[in-house]
């Protein structure tokens, strides 16, 4: 289907790809991961003809369409919502046009012409064009008012998933997609977790999203020094066995036959776990392609993110009582009333992102709330990391000085230890010199994430905390959660890192609060709540 050949990627003295040869085949979709930096747009963007390699070539089978996501937002702003859509196969769109512009001059002579045109625009099923692009366009939630909109009148999120059904239209043969997930709602993101998982060609992805990777995904492309290699299985599979791997590489003692029985212990308990979970069903197949002889240690480094208490919480964590917030007289929420207690793990969540960050700002003191008030038990320590950490950059320290703010003792304020420090954070050697001024949003938040350690608080404040990390950061920010042993309020378009932390989810609405004990999952599968939750964001006129 597409094939690349001894593709090689050089910027200077950097070689980002070395005789790449890599195959992607129809009925697959492939997930392309590495760690920050590794090439994984840079690939996509070559796959696409959009970026020339330095040597080696990609061929695409002869009839074959390919379609890619657009990452440029503003490229169709001066064409209508279900043209822009239409515009993703862009063969039956000239013709479209061809027939359009043959009928504005019609005559004898070109009505054998329009005749042609219009049997292979029906052959393409260009009839259905319109109704099929606004189908895609209602399943993506942009409703039918504004279908004949300019782009120009969209907002950048409704933007994002018109673009979206531009590239899944006509069912292309190999879908290219960067990020799909960027900007979309949990129902959105459910949606094309499905339609992907069915989706019968060759799709090939990046994403930092890991439940979307492991609900799509039939084979993993691994970008390591600078080779990519592929492996059956979705995203868990690959960050488990490659896991397992490298514990078996350390086990000098074991021997070959019992290294062996445990990789096949591990794909059986894996393949029972996958045949059971209620993720898209056609994906399932990959777990007859398993094969412990593709499973290889990965040499990704990941942080080592360890949140420790100084002092256990007693049981009164955090009152809330009758909190109300607006924005330029708009209802973020209010009538909120909270009991915290110890182990409560939540999942703050609303469909308005400023609702959950007015909710943080006011619980640390930074934003009044227009009323109601909240209480922190005598107890309680807070952590918080703030969706917009800006205000924590603005001076120009070097690394070392700019975590020594934190310290508490004579011996967190030494150099030894707050390299030693960073270097978990993987700010090794000459990185741990850089200035907090130069630092891309992946770096800062790492900064953030070793403040929060050092200060060893027992209630953690989180208002989005992968937006910027890789994989690595995020599985390792991830598993740290699951294991502390205080409290969490935590505000995450992460699905797996909502899902395997919260025991607890509180919706933020414009008419009060709901608020459930149960995990995420739970939580959104509730038919009775989902009614709840309608009701909850109808502001009455």
């Amino acid at each position: 289907m597409l094939s690349v050949s001894n593709l090689s990627v050089q910027f200077g003295k950097r070689v980002l790809f070395d005789e790449v040869n890599i195959t992607f085949t129809s009925g697959n979709c492939y997930g392309i991961i590495g760690a920050n930096g590794a090439g994984k747009s840079t690939f996509l963007r070559i796959l696409s003809g959009k970026e020339d390699p330095t040597s080696g070539k990609v061929h695409l089978e002869t009839g074959k369409r390919m379609s890619v996501l657009e990452q440029n937002h503003n490229a169709y702003d001066d064409f209508p919502v279900l043209e822009t859509v239409v515009r993703g196969n862009k063969e039956l769109f000239a013709i479209k046009q061809q027939i359009d512009k043959l009928y504005e001059d019609y005559s004898d002579e070109n009505a054998e012409k329009i005749g042609e045109l219009q049997v292979t625009f029906e052959e393409m099923n260009g009839w259905n064009a319109e109704s099929d692009a606004a189908a895609l366009l209602s399943n993506l939630g942009i409703s039918e008012n504004v279908h004949y909109n300019l782009m120009k009148d969209l907002d950048g999120k409704q933007k994002v998933r018109v673009l979206l059904a531009q590239a899944l239209f006509g069912s292309p043969d190999v879908l290219i997609m960067d990020e799909p997930t960027n900007d979309l709602d949990y129902e959105t993101i459910t949606w094309l977790e499905n339609f992907i998982a069915n989706y019968d060609n060759c799709v090939i992805v990046v994403s930092h999203d890991r439940h979307f990777l492991d609900a799509v995904c039939t084979h993993i492309s691994d970008i390591d020094f600078g080779k990519i290699n592929s492996y059956s299985g979705n995203y868990t599979f690959w960050y488990e066995s490659s896991q397992l791997a490298a514990r078996q590489r350390s086990q000098q003692n074991k021997k070959a036959e019992e290294k062996k029985k445990e990789l096949q212990e591990f794909i059986m308990r894996f393949s029972a776990n996958v045949a059971k979970s209620k993720q898209a069903t056609s994906r399932k197949k990959m777990i007859e392609k398993l094969n412990i002889d593709e499973i290889k240690p990965s040499s990704r480094r990941y942080p080592a993110i360890i949140f420790e208490r100084e002092r256990e919480a007693g049981d009164q964590i955090l009152n809330v009582s009758n909190l109300s917030s607006t924005l330029d007289g708009e209802i973020l929420f209010k009538g909120v009333d909270i009991n915290l207690v110890k182990g409560d793990k939540v999942v703050v969540y609303s469909k308005d992102s400023r609702a959950t960050t007015a909710f943080y700002e006011i619980l640390n003191g930074n934003q009044k709330a227009d009323s109601g008030a909240y209480q922190w038990g005598i107890t309680t320590t807070q952590s918080y990391l703030p969706l917009d950490n800006s205000g924590f950059f603005q001076e120009k320290l070097p690394l070392v000085d700019w975590l020594r703010q934190w310290a508490k003792t004579e011996e967190e304020r030494e150099e030894v230890y707050l390299r030693g420090f960073l270097g978990k954070m993987i700010f090794s050697g000459e990185e741990a010199l850089k200035t907090s001024d130069v630092l891309s949003g992946g770096e800062k938040v790492r900064c953030m994430l070793s403040r929060m350690m050092m200060m060893r608080a027992n209630v953690l404040m989180l208002d989005e905390p992968t937006n910027h990390l890789d994989l690595e950061s995020i599985t390792a920010f991830n598993n740290s959660l699951k294991n502390f042993k205080g409290t969490v309020l935590l505000t995450t378009h992460d699905h797996e890192f909502a899902q395997t932390v919260g025991n607890r989810v509180i919706e933020l609405t414009p008419n009060g609060i709901i608020d459930r004990y149960m995990t995420f999952d739970e939580y959104m599968d509730d038919t009775n709540l989902k009614e709840l939750r309608k009701k909850m964001y109808t502001v009455e006129v």
